[in-house]
This record gives C-alpha cells, structure tokens and sequence, in this order.
C-alpha cells in the first residue's frame, strides 16, 4: 500500500452540555481528524488530544504540527507499508502517542477497507454488541447530579461513573447510592489526589463501587501500590498506561486491579489490544475509555471494546450524549448497548456536509511511500 498523502483537519463540535473533570471543562470538542489516501482506499483516523494539555502533555494544536512535520513524512521511507509498520516508523519520535495513534488508526482504516474487513473482525472482537456505561462530570450541586443520573439510567446506561475531586466526592456518590441503589457505581479522579488522601478515599469504601479510576498522579505507580493496600475499592489506572509494558509492570507492582484502556493513550488500537492481552494473562479485566470521541474515534472504541478481556462497560456511550449532531451516522443506545459496525474497515465515514460545516482549519500533507 502506497500513500499518496494526508489531509490534517481540526473539527470544532458543540456538547450537548459543558463536560467538567477535576481538570477543566469543556464546551467544544476540538478534533484533529486524519484522512489517509492510498493507492488502494481511504481510511480515518481521530486523534484524542484535547484543546489544551490538561489531561496529558498533548493537545490538538501540537498534534497538528508533529503530524506535518515528522510523522507523516516519516512513513514515506516505508516500503510496501502496512499497519503493523508504522509505529516502528514513527517510534523515534518521543511521546506523541495520541498523533501517532490517530496515524496508524487511519492507515490501518484503509487498509480493511481495502481488504474488505471490519475494525472488529481485524481486532478479535467476539460479541456483536457491547454494554455501555456513561461518564457524569462535576456539576454544580447534589440535587443536579441527581437528576442527571437518573435521566442517563432511564435512557438505559448499564454503568454510571461520577467524576470526582477533592471536595466533590464521598457526599456525591453517597446521594447517588442512597438514592439509586444497587447500580453499577464507578468514580474516576483524573489524578486530583496525593498519597497522603489514601485515608479520605477510604470513605467511599462503604459504597460499594466497581472501581477508582486514576487517584494519584500518573508517575505515581508506588503511592497507587501502596493506596491499593490500604483501601478496599480496586483501584484502576488510566493516564499511567502508556503502553503493554507499563501495564505488566503496574500489575506486578500490585498498582491496580483493572485496566481502563484508551487506545490514543497508548499509541494505538494495535498496541491497545497487546495491552488486552497482557491484562487478560493476568486475570485483570480492562475497559474502554473515551476522549469526547466524534463517531470516527467511537466506531473504533466500539469494535475494541468487543474484544474477550473487556468484562466492564466502557465510556462508549451513544453520540447523543455528547452531540447533537456527530459527523458520522449516530451511534445509537439499543437495551444498553452499542452494536459494533460490520462494514469494512471503520464502518462509518463523516457525512460530508456535516464534516465542511464543523471544520476550522484543513491541510494536505502530500507524500510517496517507497
């Protein structure tokens, strides 16, 4: 497969209603979108930086420029370039795994597309369908988030994790307890809280909750070993999972007990499923993640989730939780869950109307494989 090049496109797409974390919040979802052409077919790609570097060290700006500047140009040395080669390609280039993946992502696209195959069928996806949980932010008050909870359980969300920060945790997930019952319950922290909090975050012991989701600070693999002794909630790490190593390594340190998997996180959908299987080697069961994810990046979280190892559900929620309008067909909530596309490669393509109606800014990176 040769490229021909790559259109570089930043998308700006409205929430449906701000979405805060202990980090910031958003009201756009700022999107960086890769379209790959080859000789063969297109493919695309999304890449999950945000529009600052809050929650990593990319953002959607830097990911642009790394894109134009080295890692498209680097696959041009590749000869008969497939998907497996391209993170060796690229692996010179430190960090930039969120651009990286949205590269391989797209290469990897056209190439099933060419061949005819599904996201899925290519990853090992074994159910047709995947259950789905939804991710609640911080809101500005107990009875708010109530309500909020209570409209995501009625629409038929089999899992609800609240975001949480110091100061927005015990009191919120007890009034959620207390007032939906026996739910599955998960909180996240996006790293908001230090070693020396091990004692506050015992409080939510007695509620319950399927997991705790990245406490400490992502460098932090001891203090997450040491807060697991000391509190009965399993702990689960997200931002520290930067790769199947990292993974093997947290689970020998007894740093976590299940694994949420984001594949931009990580460099991409090929080395997400070599994470799967480290996690699933060790009777750790994983989940997948999200970034704010258009239908392009969900269509893939979708099909990954499918995989045998994925035993929670993920943050793969239907497009109407985020937007209004997504750019591709809507993913739709069916009894909980969310099929996985059948059709070649992705299985779904922006609409083209609605993708020129949300671009900012569009750049073609011209290129020759060898």
């Amino acid at each position: 497969m040769k490229i021909t090049g790559v259109e570089i496109r930043t998308v700006e797409v409205p929430l449906v209603s701000p979405f805060r974390t202990s980090f910031g919040t958003e009201d756009v979802r700022e999107a960086l979108l890769l379209r790959v052409v080859t000789d063969e077919a297109e493919g695309w790609g999304e890449c999950g930086a945000g529009t600052a570097p809050l929650y990593s060290s990319e953002y959607t700006r830097a990911a642009a420029d790394v894109l134009r500047g080295f890692l498209v140009p680097a696959l041009s040395g590749v000869a008969d370039l497939t998907p497996q080669r391209v993170a060796p390609a690229l692996a010179r280039f430190k960090g930039h795994r969120t651009a990286k993946a949205a590269l391989e992502t797209a290469v990897l696209d056209a190439d099933l597309r060419a061949r005819g195959v599904s996201f899925g069928h290519a990853l090992g996806a074994v159910r047709e369908s995947v259950p789905c949980g939804v991710s609640v932010g911080i809101v500005d008050s107990i009875p708010e988030l109530l309500d909020v909870v209570a409209a995501y359980l009625e629409a038929g969300y089999l899992r609800i994790k609240l975001k949480i920060e110091p100061g927005w945790d015990v009191e919120p997930v007890r009034a959620v307890r207390e007032r939906f019952g026996d739910i599955a319950l998960q909180v996240d922290a996006n790293t908001a809280y230090r070693r020396g909090d091990a004692g506050h975050l015992a409080g939510l012991d007695p509620f319950d909750l399927l997991l705790i989701e990245q406490p400490l600070a992502e460098d932090d693999l001891l203090g997450h070993a040491e807060l697991a002794r000391r509190i009965t909630t399993p702990v689960c790490l997200d931002e520290s999972i930067v790769s199947a190593r990292a993974a093997a390594d947290a689970i020998a340190l007894g740093a976590c007990r299940v694994v949420n998997i984001k594949p931009g996180r990580v460099g991409g959908y090929l080395e997400a499923r070599r994470i799967h299987d480290v996690c699933a080697a060790h009777d750790v069961p994983v989940w997948c993640g999200g970034m704010l994810e258009t239908g392009v990046g969900r269509a893939a979280n979708v099909a990954l989730a499918a995989l045998p190892g994925f035993l929670l559900p993920g943050d793969t929620s239907a497009s109407e939780r985020y937007y209004r309008t997504d750019i591709t067909e809507p993913f739709r909530l069916e009894d909980g869950h969310l099929a996985v596309p059948t059709g070649p490669g992705l299985g779904v393509t922006p609409i083209p109307e609605v993708l020129e109606a949300v671009t900012v800014t569009k750049e073609w990176v011209p290129l020759t494989t060898g």
